[in-house]
């Protein structure tokens, strides 16, 4: 049965979108806890009423550690909100395979842990929301991005396998794709493009993707765009399997499923490389 206030767990709740979610389900009148390993930047959400954990996803133990805290104190989990992640870029060529294996263990394996450690739970009370935060980068692919792109094209593999896994047992599994978003994600993708990438045979092309990623940057949304998208997920009765939202994400989704490959490559590259000429 679905119960009207829910259990809800908001991971990367620390900054952006993760605080944003946290705060408003709060006000929304569900239980919520907001997990992240920066648990000093959650202060505010605590004052707020929302309860904080430790968690650090590459950490199994911190995982089941935190799945554990919340099922002996409330009984259930009924919303899991997979938002811990982040963005590394770099050409391929440039980044290490340490690195790339770190980008896959935040966004991938963290994600598919905590999904695995919430579905005995919802199983067993016959309902349960399971979001996963992916990204329009979860269906087309920048250049740097290589190893981000490869991190949410799997969560979106993820997601559409475990939907039909669990459809019986009542849980609904929802992708959110969010384009242009104000947060963290583009400050730490562009200093580590310029780290890997900046001073190699990549570097004019480099820095002309960060010129067009910063210039994106001033036409981005708030985050309170992609929180009313898991509001309505949560809300609704049966949830569709995917919603965007943000700066650019339907026309890029659109443009990605209409175009041929070729053609998209040379649309999405035509600005940059005017830039890199400049």
């Amino acid at each position: 049965m679905e119960p009207t206030k829910k259990v809800i767990l908001v991971t990367g709740a620390s900054a952006g979108m993760g605080k944003d979610f946290a705060q408003a389900l709060k006000k929304d009148g569900h239980i919520v806890y907001g997990a992240a390993r920066r648990v000093e930047k959650m202060k505010d959400l605590e004052q707020s009423g929302v309860k904080i954990l430790a968690m650090d996803v590459t950490d199994d133990s911190s995982i089941t550690t935190g799945i554990k805290t919340i099922l002996e104190a409330e009984g259930r989990l009924d919303v899991l909100i997979n938002n811990a992640g982040f963005g590394s870029y770099g050409a391929i060529e440039d980044v290490s395979m340490d690195d790339a294996r770190y980008q896959l263990e935040v966004n991938v394996f963290g994600a598919a842990r905590l999904m695995q450690l919430v579905i005995p739970s919802m199983r067993a009370n016959h309902f349960g929301r399971i979001i996963n935060i992916s990204s329009i980068g979860g269906k087309l692919a920048l250049p740097f991005g290589g190893w981000y792109h490869a991190s949410k094209f799997a969560l979106e593999a993820l997601s559409d396998s475990l939907r039909n896994e669990v459809a019986d047992f009542g849980i609904d599994v929802v992708v959110i794709e969010p384009g242009g978003v104000r947060s963290e994600w583009g400050s730490i993708a562009m200093d580590s493009l310029a780290e890997r990438s900046g001073d190699t045979i990549y570097g004019d092309m480099a820095k002309a993707l960060t010129k067009t990623m910063a210039d994106i940057d001033t036409k981005v949304a708030e985050p309170v765009v992609i929180t009313k998208l898991v509001q309505e997920a949560i809300n609704a009765k049966k949830p569709t399997t995917r919603y965007s939202g943000g700066f650019m994400a339907k026309p890029a989704l659109f443009m990605r499923w209409l175009l041929p490959d070729r053609t998209f490559d040379k649309m999405m590259l035509s600005r940059v490389k005017k830039l890199q000429h400049k």
